[in-house]
């Protein structure tokens, strides 16, 4: 699935995360991987202003499953048997990407790895000079449903 393709499938089949208005869009497709941003509101933040765990790990999840269906079409029933989340900055409200890659898809189980990170052009108050804006690194594995004969 291209990127078109995919925002069009997740708008449809999650209206409450994707679409005009919402939060979440996919932003790139290509040999790499996904890309899918967050914009992050106050319905996202926890106290001290700062997103929330459980927005990063959503997104991290969301970003994966994206990837997935990249790279083998629409397969709704795929769903996460594992999770592993780092979590190394604290970001602030506004634009979160999620770039999420395949270390590994089989007939029945994909394997993704998911780094959240601040835009290109945003600025990362708690990165040092040089150093990427990393928020989270997680890891997913995902079952892959048997296809139908």
């Amino acid at each position: 699935m291209d990127a078109g393709q995919l925002q069009a499938y997740l708008v449809k089949e999650f209206p409450q995360a994707f679409g005009p208005g919402r939060a979440h869009e996919v932003v790139r497709v290509d040999a790499g991987g996904i890309g899918l941003k967050l914009e992050a509101g106050d319905e996202h933040l926890r106290p001290g202003a700062t997103v929330s765990g459980p927005a990063m790990m959503g997104l991290a999840d969301i970003a994966a499953y994206a990837a997935i269906l990249a790279a083998i079409g629409p397969v709704p029933l795929a769903v996460t048997t594992n999770f592993s989340i780092n979590f190394l900055r604290k970001p602030e409200p506004g634009a979160i990407i999620a770039d999420a890659s395949l270390l590994k898809l089989g007939q029945r189980l994909a394997v993704c790895e998911v780094g959240l990170r601040a835009p290109a052009t945003g600025a990362d108050p708690y990165a040092q000079a040089g150093e990427e804006a990393l928020y989270a690194h997680a890891v997913t594995t995902y079952s892959i449903p048997p296809r139908a004969i």
